[in-house]
């Protein structure tokens, strides 16, 4: 395979290394990815994690091993324990069933050049998000997001935190509140990391200080990511973003989903039909990590930690696709991706 590098994600020489994201901001940290095993590993932990990166990497992976000799039958069995690594984001199922549809002919090289189309078709989606994401955004728009969107999310700029960079970029003079996104904080690990390395103007925020924020007419407006859409415009995002939503309607702050059109399931009617991943308990009552380990909670505490949560689609304003932007009546009327 060609060597391809992105922000969280490099392949040099055929061999897979992953940024650490659990040890940032603290610490660059790159962890060779050689197994099968060690990539479900990696997800799970959330070492390697936004749902496009996710999926490429994932795909990276399998069309290394494909080329070193791995059989299909075993390809096969491996893409099948991979699909399964994260059940709510819907890029790594998408992006696998490509390589295992690629396999039928010419195994291993259609898989290696499916692969590498993928890698660098989500480059071009994240670029066409910014550049649709960034005609939302006025000059001076205080922008508030939540979670992480940008480059450690994609092998591109970024869904959500693109259309900010974009806006940044083209001199609009954007401030940014960044949610620190509990429990496992990766808007005030990973987003606030990612704004300080390209310069954008931002404060961090405790999510729940986003309503007082609004109330104060402080936030412009919202832009978030999604790691599932249903085909009613209903979407799965990192936990605290369905909260965000009813704040912004409210408050009559516009509210924008950002996302690539391969994260997008039109088997799924609506939101209800969305598996919600449930993870550790440790995540609520404590901390751990390259950024230090506290534990804040009783031992015996009972704890439920759901991963995401789901957003109706009458609470969003516009969903921002690289194949366009959709208001709630292209939404009612089946539009959503043509």
């Amino acid at each position: 395979m060609n060597d391809l590098h992105a922000l969280s994600v490099c392949l040099k020489n055929n061999d897979l290394s992953i940024l650490d994201q659990t040890q940032l901001p603290n610490k660059q940290e790159w962890l060779v990815c050689d197994s099968i095993d060690s990539m479900v590993l990696m997800i799970q932990k959330l070492q390697i994690r936004g749902a496009p990166a996710i999926g490429i990497a994932a795909c990276l992976l399998l069309a290394t091993r494909a080329e070193k000799g791995v059989t299909r039958e075993r390809f096969i069995a491996e893409a099948s324990l991979l699909r399964a690594a994260r059940p709510t984001a819907v890029n790594l199922m998408n992006n696998i069933d490509s390589l295992l549809e690629a396999s039928e002919k010419e195994y291993p090289v259609s898989v290696v050049k499916e692969a590498e189309r993928l890698f660098f078709e989500d480059i071009e989606l994240c670029d066409k998000l910014a550049e649709l994401g960034n005609s939302l955004i006025q000059p001076h728009n205080k922008v508030l997001t939540h979670c992480n969107t940008g480059g450690l999310a994609t092998v591109g700029v970024g869904t959500a935190i693109g259309a900010i960079r974009k806006a940044h970029e083209s001199g609009k003079q954007i401030q940014v509140w960044v949610d620190e996104t509990r429990p496992l904080l990766q808007g005030g690990r990973l987003t606030a990391w990612e704004m300080g390395e390209l310069g954008v103007p931002y404060q961090l925020i405790c999510d729940s200080m986003a309503g007082m924020l609004m109330a104060r007419g402080e936030v412009d407006c919202v832009f978030v990511g999604a790691d599932r859409i249903a085909a009613n415009g209903d979407f799965a995002n990192k936990i605290g973003t369905y909260s965000l939503a009813v704040l912004t309607h409210y408050h009559k702050v516009p509210f924008y989903v950002v996302a690539p059109s391969t994260t997008v399931d039109l088997t799924c009617k609506s939101g209800a039909d969305i598996p919600i991943e449930e993870r550790d308990s440790f995540e609520v009552k404590g901390v751990k990590g390259g950024f230090g380990a506290c534990v804040w909670a009783p031992e015996d505490a009972f704890v439920y930690n759901p991963a995401f949560d789901v957003t109706p689609a009458n609470l969003v304003t516009a969903w921002v696709l690289d194949t366009g932007i959709y208001s709630p009546e292209d939404i009612q009327i089946g539009k959503l991706l043509g």
